[in-house]
């Protein structure tokens, strides 16, 4: 065993469960368990912080499921980029790991621990060193660092957690978490809004108030409902569509399964993952700008003007129609222009991202393939044979992969740049997170719960 293998398999990690399968009870107590802890972080200053240049990035907040100012200011991001980085060094075969091997799969999982624990120093020194967090006259700028790195690892063994203990994961929890606080504020919040202290935060209570006296107002609440609505209808219609391959068992004539494959395949990760990205790119433009090297675009206030940063910024057409203020000219620089360029950057994204996590986590033809031959399964009317269902698999998997990955990307541009209540591109992982949880429970534990808990799913 080598050096490398040797820290890798020492690196200290949270223990697996005994038992193959958790009872529904046991895995709700942990995610809850995670999910608390999370917020309670968020509301955690750090100590000695000065100045907060990242409390304008909402967005970019919730997307990392981060809060800045808080010890979870880290958030997911260098979790995802370690991600995002090792997917594209196996993806080009620049590194490559044996993820039909146990081996294989642990030097992965090792490797990705290594790369976040990297991150998260990194990251932390550039939100301190480069203007982000300041700390205050006389705090050293290590005592934030130190701070960052523990609120980072800790997110990292949360995550892990809430993988092994809980449901789906925790980058996903997170995320999900951050968003349906976002909405929920979003949509009612009675509180009286700091730019117009006679309407409220909340789009609903404000859509009541201002509906007799300001009519252009009302009018982009009301859009900002409508189109927070539309795509939670259109993101679960898409979750719910799926391919089933009809397979039989060898040795029992006559019994059968359908193997479902969905159309969103990749499910909610690639959109995660391209997300991210963006929002590190606009948070170190930021952090770029402020000592002084605006290599990536420059921002006015709290809004991106110019360079790279401005054009992943989405634009809100439906806010812009309304209020009659959509650029036009000239063309190569108007809204429309942006918002294509915006969405094409999305869907150019997830696709690359989901192409690179078929790859990487076991949802190819030759591992589901696989995974059907040791479950018995065959094709009717052929022999069984590995090869055979890896070929009809492959009919299936390619174009899911790439449809998928394009109907998830222009889904999430469309939520953008159609001014839902809370970011666009959040609001549609939210969805998909809960929704998948949601499948996956009915499906492993609807045996364990209650009467009233098994009503209420629906079984």
């Amino acid at each position: 065993m080598g050096l490398y293998d040797t820290i890798i398999y020492n690196l200290p990690e949270v223990a697996a469960p005994k038992q193959k399968r958790l009872a529904f009870k046991e895995k709700l107590k942990w995610t809850l368990v995670i999910l608390v802890l999370f917020y309670i972080l968020g509301l955690i200053p750090l100590y000695g912080l000065g100045g907060n240049a990242l409390a304008q990035f909402e967005f970019l907040s919730i997307i990392l499921g981060a809060s800045f100012g808080s010890l979870v200011s880290l958030g997911i991001g260098p979790i995802v980029t370690a991600s995002i980085v090792l997917q594209l060094l196996n993806g080009s075969g620049i590194v490559k790991f044996d993820l039909t091997s146990p081996e294989g799969k642990r030097r992965f999982q090792g490797t990705q621990k290594i790369m976040s624990l990297f991150f998260i120093f990194i990251e932390a020194v550039i939100y301190v060193y480069m203007g982000g967090l300041s700390p205050q006259q006389g705090i050293p700028a290590s005592i934030l660092v130190f701070q960052l790195i523990v609120g980072g690892i800790l997110i990292l063994f949360m995550d892990e957690v809430v993988s092994k203990w809980g449901f789906g994961s925790g980058i996903s929890l997170f995320i999900a978490a951050g968003v349906s606080q976002s909405l929920f504020i979003r949509a009612l919040s009675p509180l009286a809004s700091p730019t117009n202290p006679a309407i409220a935060t909340g789009a609903i209570p404000a859509l009541v108030q201002s509906l007799p006296e300001d009519p252009i107002s009302a009018a982009i609440n009301f859009g900002a409902i409508v189109s927070t609505i539309l795509v939670f209808l259109v993101v679960v219609y898409f979750q719910s569509m799926k391919v089933e391959i009809p397979l039989s068992f060898g040795r029992i004539r006559g019994h059968g399964v359908r193997w479902p494959l969905n159309f969103l395949y990749t499910s909610n990760i690639p959109v995660i993952l391209i997300a991210a990205l963006i929002a590190n790119i606009q948070l170190f433009a930021r952090l770029l700008q402020n000592s002084g090297r605006a290599w990536l675009g420059t921002f006015a206030g709290n809004s991106p003007a110019t360079g790279l940063v401005a054009w992943l910024t989405p634009p809100n057409l439906v806010r812009g129609f309304i209020t009659n203020s959509l650029r036009l000219h000239p063309w190569y620089n108007s809204d429309i222009v942006h918002a294509l360029f915006y969405m094409l950057v999305l869907i150019g994204g997830s696709v690359l991202f989901s192409v690179f996590w078929v790859q990487t986590s076991g949802l190819d033809a030759h591992s589901q393939a696989k995974q059907m031959m040791s479950s018995g399964l065959q094709i009717p009317g052929f022999r069984k044979d590995q090869r055979i269902l890896e070929r009809l698999l492959n009919r299936y998997i390619t174009p899911l992969t790439v449809m998928g990955g394009i109907a998830i990307g222009f889904l999430a541009g469309l939520a953008d740049i159609s001014g839902a209540l809370t970011s666009g591109t959040g609001l549609l992982l939210a969805v998909m997170i809960i929704y998948k949880l949601y499948e996956d429970i009915a499906r492993q534990h609807i045996a364990d719960m209650n009467p009233m808990m098994r009503k209420f799913m629906g079984a």
